[in-house]
């Protein structure tokens, strides 16, 4: 929400803009000392006016950035409506060839006061929309800045898992080239292995026939030799 004392301050201006809004009204229908009177009661409200405005402009720059463009709005728009007042009262005044306690030059100065606040508060405006889009560049640059540093980081970090990753690749080819190497091994003593058993198997048939033919020749010379 927008400032607190902002909006008490801008319920007590609409409350007297209601009761200065009359005043010219009054003055047009009045003639002599009354009318003095009631232009004199109207430069005091038309100062209260401007102290108000004044306080509500102060707590423009302490309300939220959401709420300043609109506070803004209303603030020139009551200097609008408080010039216009102004100028039906010269105008009155003027007409009637009437020069009381606030003559021509006192209502000039208060409209080249009031034209001084108005541009003032243009200006302010400006400076504040300007303030919120310099915040808003530097929170963007530094926004930026972490996410470049985040991405060096990651950049960092995926690099030394390559390094790893290429260190776990060479000591697996290593194993594969080992392991290749004990399987010629391996495959190399098989083959001997099958050899040494193919020629054990000859050996081993060989006596095993010699055998026979002694076992043989012995019973022929025992049995049927004469």
């Amino acid at each position: 929400m927008s400032s607190s004392e902002f909006e008490k301050l801008q319920d007590m201006y609409i409350s007297l803009y209601d009761e200065v809004k009359l005043i010219p009204e009054r003055v047009q229908k009045c003639q002599g000392e009354e009318r003095k009177r009631m232009v004199r009661v109207f430069d005091e409200r038309v100062g209260e006016a401007e102290e108000l405005l004044q306080g509500m402009e102060q707590e423009l720059f302490g309300a939220p950035s959401s709420f300043r463009n609109p506070m803004s709005t209303k603030i020139r728009l009551y200097r609008r409506d408080l010039a216009k007042l102004q100028r039906d009262i010269r105008s009155l005044t003027g007409s009637s060839g009437f020069s009381g306690h606030f003559g021509d030059g006192r209502q000039g100065i208060y409209a080249a006061e009031n034209d001084q606040s108005t541009h003032l508060q243009s200006q302010r405006g400006l400076l504040i929309q300007g303030t919120e889009s310099l915040n808003n560049a530097t929170k963007s640059i530094e926004r930026s800045q972490r996410i470049a540093a985040e991405t060096d980081q990651i950049g960092t970090d995926i690099i030394e898992e390559l390094g790893e990753q290429r260190e776990q690749l060479d000591r697996t080819r290593n194993r594969l080239i080992h392991t290749g190497e004990n399987l010629s091994r391996s495959r190399k003593i098989l083959r001997a292995m099958s050899r040494r058993l193919v020629t054990n198997k000859l050996l081993l048939a060989v006596i095993i026939i010699m055998e026979l033919a002694i076992l043989g020749a012995v019973v022929y010379l025992k049995f049927f030799r004469k």
